[in-house]
């Protein structure tokens, strides 16, 4: 038995899970999916004091509260910046870390260094601009998703906390390096705040200088939310890394 524990990117939450966590259960697995603060069922928390360091407290907690050992943790997208953190700090009761078409810093770097700049600087001025310190969340479309799904998501995405958005991350890449890391790819359509990482990840200069061999990478042919729109293929792909 694996304990998968699952976070969620910007805008989601614990919910964008629900048709992943059946198959993984089924196939005799213990899952947890976490909500952030200040987004899903926990959007009544929003305030501007929320930063970087609150999420990756609330998936540190919640691996504690669990009782959570030999983790697979499964990061989307910006929690990329919260698996590593993790990884960083707890190597130890981390079993495989998955970056799930996620951020993939270096030391020293915000989720907003990832960005262009005219992605950045749009996100901090509508931070800087709301009360809550918070940005809306773009159209589903842009994750690949059409039809129901794209209505589904629409209706449950929620403002991110725009704290998180510029602190940057300090960590040790050969502590994060001692966990086995996959990377999954999602191309169809490719979501182009990801191109960063995407280019990182498959770059063997990026590795020996920065977080040293030890990662795979897996792909998948969807959009950047394949927990909604390939839940049967994800599960899969998770599966095959035990």
């Amino acid at each position: 038995m694996a304990n998968f524990l699952l976070v969620h990117g910007a805008w989601h939450g614990a919910w964008c899970w629900q048709r992943v966590v059946p198959g993984l259960m089924g196939a005799g697995h213990r899952v947890h999916a976490v909500t952030l603060t200040g987004v899903g069922e926990r959007a009544h928390l929003l305030s501007p004091g929320i930063d970087l360091e609150t999420h990756i407290t609330d998936v540190m907690a919640a691996m504690e509260a669990e009782e959570m050992d030999d983790v697979v943790l499964v990061v989307h997208s910006y929690a990329g910046m919260l698996g590593t953190a993790v990884a960083d700090r707890r190597p130890e009761r981390l079993r495989h870390l998955v970056y799930l078409d996620a951020v993939l810093p270096k030391p020293g770097e915000s989720w907003s260094s990832t960005h262009a700049s005219a992605t950045r600087n749009a996100r901090i001025a509508a931070a800087q601009a709301d009360p809550l310190h918070a940005f809306p969340a773009p159209d589903p479309s842009v994750f690949g998703l059409s039809d129901a799904d794209h209505a589904w998501v629409q209706r449950r995405q929620t403002p991110h906390p725009g704290g998180p958005y510029t602190q940057v991350l300090d960590f040790d890449p050969q502590r994060v390096s001692s966990v086995p890391r996959t990377f999954i790819n999602c191309t169809t359509p490719p979501l182009g705040t990801i191109d960063v990482s995407r280019l990182r990840m498959v770059d063997p200069k990026f590795w020996d200088g920065a977080w040293l061999p030890g990662s795979q990478v897996l792909e998948m042919h969807t959009g950047h939310d394949p927990m909604v729109s390939d839940p049967d293929g994800l599960v899969q792909r998770l599966l095959s890394l035990l």
